[in-house]
């Protein structure tokens, strides 16, 4: 489609789904939240479903036949997910529920430990020599959430995925003290217990103002206009603080999934543009403060299907190489990921038919055509790629930038070095499957278009919130099968 009509069909779809009030509702539907600190949304369950506490700030509608006893105990703060808006030509989608200043209760008082007796650095390729970490919270989602309902074959499948390292979504200000704080206490001491090789963390720094700027899915808890720039540089600043106090641990981040790929294709959206300076100077901000010998950063580059196609590589080229020496070229910065919590395949040996006419029609073709465009304008980037969900291909998609819980797909490529290119320094599972990427309910205010197409799996719960049915279709179509 193009991308005039692509824009204009997403945004006459957001226009049409006016957000409600949920205080008006009666109950909670099945998989919504029900209750956490600063919820104000109705905290019964519809018939049929239970609330569940997940959290001190979420729980969750859970069938009957989902309800554990551990999952109610479960403290572990939750890590939601990029909405993945994603597009083909250009456009990714279209307009947002209103942001406010905060959308969490404040991060708690929490002393960070003193400073490592020493420091992990590293040269080269940051994956080499230390492994992932499986994180206790994913864990925690598949074992007290999926398994539960899951046939004893599918169970013991499962059980392996959970095993599977993971990247953790520092997607609110209120993680970096509690889940950012208490996974690299775990990994701190599974290293001194002598694990071989030593464990890395793996997080996503994930909360700009006026975030998701072209979607609605996963817009976040601060808005520029509201103080959301002064709020966003003191959560990099206490990120910092940890990675000081824990240099130690090699630790890999992925910076801000979107937000610079919005600024290539999504300009005549009226949030996009407004926040394109505030994006660049609070990205340059952060790639400056964790400017650290122990860190690894990799800018979030899209996917093959956004910033792949012939009119968009170039410009997408010229502004991350423009970031990075904004930033002062930081010796911390390795390079770009893509296919973030999308599908698409590493290598094909023929284009999908969605894919047509994009010569980059895989990840593999899309970094070897990206990466001369970039070190011809002063950026030596190397990549890592998402395979978490690219394990059946083609998809079920209709069309390439239809990104939310997209029909189809299954668990893809375990995270390895052996990538066999040397651009490629791994394959990582970014977007943690089986939390979704969007609602399909049309009255929710983060409802977006994309999560209501054909081609998206419904009935889906909100951006983050655990999705059964599409952790079942991911299992089921693993490849390699677990």
């Amino acid at each position: 489609m193009a991308k005039g009509l692509f824009l204009a069909a997403a945004l006459a779809a957001t226009a049409l789904a006016a957000p409600v009030v949920e205080e008006r509702q009666s109950c909670a539907s099945q998989w919504a939240q029900c209750g956490g600190n600063g919820f104000s949304g109705p905290t019964s369950c519809c018939a049929g479903s239970t609330c569940v506490k997940q959290n001190d700030w979420y729980s969750q509608c859970l069938p009957g036949s989902q309800v554990t006893t551990t999952a109610a105990q479960q403290t572990t703060t939750t890590s939601k997910t990029s909405s993945r808006a994603s597009s083909t030509s250009a456009a990714s989608g279209g307009g947002s529920a209103p942001t406010t200043t905060t959308t969490s209760a404040p991060s708690p008082v929490v002393t960070i430990p003193g400073g490592a007796s020493v420091t992990a650095s590293y040269t080269g390729n940051p994956f080499s020599g230390v492994v992932g970490w499986a994180n206790s919270y994913y864990s925690s989602e598949i074992h007290n959430l999926a398994i539960p309902s899951l046939a004893p074959s599918l169970a013991a499948k499962a059980s392996a995925v959970a095993k599977v390292p993971s990247f953790q979504w520092l997607d609110r200000n209120v993680t970096v003290d509690t889940l950012f704080a208490n996974t690299l206490a775990d990994i701190r001491a599974a290293n001194k217990a002598g694990a071989n090789p030593p464990k890395a963390a793996h997080f996503v720094v994930y909360d700009l103002p006026d975030r998701d700027c072209a979607a609605a899915a996963s817009n976040g808890e601060w808005s520029i206009a509201n103080g959301g720039a002064a709020n966003y540089k003191a959560y990099i600043d206490r990120i910092r603080q940890y990675l000081i106090a824990y240099s130690d641990i090699r630790t890999i981040l992925v910076i801000e999934p979107d937000s610079l790929a919005n600024m290539v294709t999504n300009m005549g959206v009226a949030k996009c543009s407004a926040a394109a300076a505030t994006y660049k100077e609070l990205t340059v901000y952060a790639l400056k403060q964790l400017n650290l010998p122990h860190v690894a950063m990799y800018l979030d580059a899209g996917h093959a299907g956004w910033l792949g196609w012939p009119a968009n590589i170039q410009p997408a080229a010229d502004l991350f190489a423009g970031i990075y020496k904004d930033a002062g070229k930081p010796a911390s910065v390795r390079g770009l990921v893509t296919n973030v919590s999308n599908y698409n395949a590493w290598s094909l040996a023929s284009a999908p038919s969605y894919t047509s006419p994009n010569p980059n029609y895989d990840e593999k073709k899309y970094i070897e055509a990206f990466q001369p465009l970039l070190a011809a304008a002063g950026f030596p980037a190397h990549f890592i790629t998402d395979t978490g969900r690219s394990g059946k291909q083609p998809t079920g998609q209709i069309e390439w930038g239809h990104w939310c819980n997209a029909i189809g797909t299954g668990f893809g490529t375990r995270p390895t070095t052996n990538t066999g290119s040397e651009l490629a320094d791994a394959f990582v599972w970014v977007k943690p499957g089986g939390e979704c990427d969007g609602t399909s309910d049309t009255s929710a205010a983060r409802y977006d278009h994309n999560c209501g197409l054909p081609d998206a799996l419904k009935p889906a719960p909100e951006a983050g919130q655990w999705f059964q049915a599409y952790f079942e279709q991911l299992l089921v179509n693993a490849n390699p099968s677990f």
